[in-house]
C-alpha cells in the first residue's frame, strides 16, 4: 500500500494486516467497550472489521489505521477515517478506539488530531465528524477536545452525538 498515513510524536500509524486480529478483539474485550460495540465479541466480526478497511485502502486510501507506541511498537488500538451515514449523507468520520490498559494517556486524542489534518488536506470534505454515543463519556472528552461543535441526532434509533469541525473552521487560525 503506497498511501502516506499521518503520524504523531508517540504513535506510528500502520495499515492492518489479518495478523491484528487478535489484537484488536482485545481493544473490544473489556466491558466498556462491549457496552458499545456488544458485536466485536465474535472473532468474525473483528476479523470482517480489518478486511473492511483494506477495502476502505484501497477504495479511498484510508480507513481505520493500527496503532502502535512508536517505542515499543506495541498495539494500542486504532484510529483513522472512514466514510459514516450521518442523517442520510455520506460524512467523513474520525474513529478511535483504544485498548483499556492504554486509555487516558491522551493517543486517542493526539492520533484523531492528526486524522483530521490528514483529512482536510488529503480530501475535500467540507466537514469531518465523530460520532459518538452520549454515554460514552471518555470517547465524547477526546471528541471535544478534536472537534470545536456538537449536535444531537438520532443513529439506528438510539440518541448520538456528531462532533464535528468544518474546513473552514479547521482553515481559520
Amino acid at each position: 500500500m503506497g498511501h502516506e498515513i499521518p503520524q504523531t510524536e508517540r504513535l506510528r500509524l500502520r495499515a492492518y494486516t489479518l495478523a491484528d486480529e487478535a489484537e484488536l478483539f482485545a481493544v473490544f474485550a473489556d466491558p466498556h467497550a462491549r457496552t458499545f460495540y456488544p458485536e466485536m465479541a465474535d472473532r468474525a466480526k473483528v476479523r470482517a472489521w480489518i478486511e473492511w478497511n483494506l477495502r476502505n485502502y484501497e477504495e479511498f486510501g484510508f480507513g481505520l489505521w493500527a496503532l502502535e507506541l512508536k517505542v515499543e511498537s506495541r498495539f494500542v488500538g486504532d484510529c483513522g477515517l472512514t466514510y459514516q451515514d450521518v442523517e442520510g449523507r455520506r460524512e467523513l468520520e474520525i474513529g478511535y478506539h483504544v485498548t483499556e490498559r492504554e486509555r487516558g494517556k491522551g493517543y486517542a486524542t493526539e492520533a484523531a488530531r492528526a486524522c483530521l489534518e490528514f483529512g482536510f488536506t488529503r480530501t475535500s470534505c467540507e466537514r469531518i465528524c465523530s460520532i459518538v454515543r452520549p454515554p460514552n463519556t471518555a470517547s465524547c472528552a477526546v471528541a471535544a477536545r478534536v472537534h470545536g461543535a456538537r449536535r444531537e441526532f438520532v443513529r439506528g434509533g438510539q440518541p448520538a452525538l456528531l462532533f464535528y469541525t468544518t474546513r473552514r473552521a479547521w482553515e481559520e487560525p
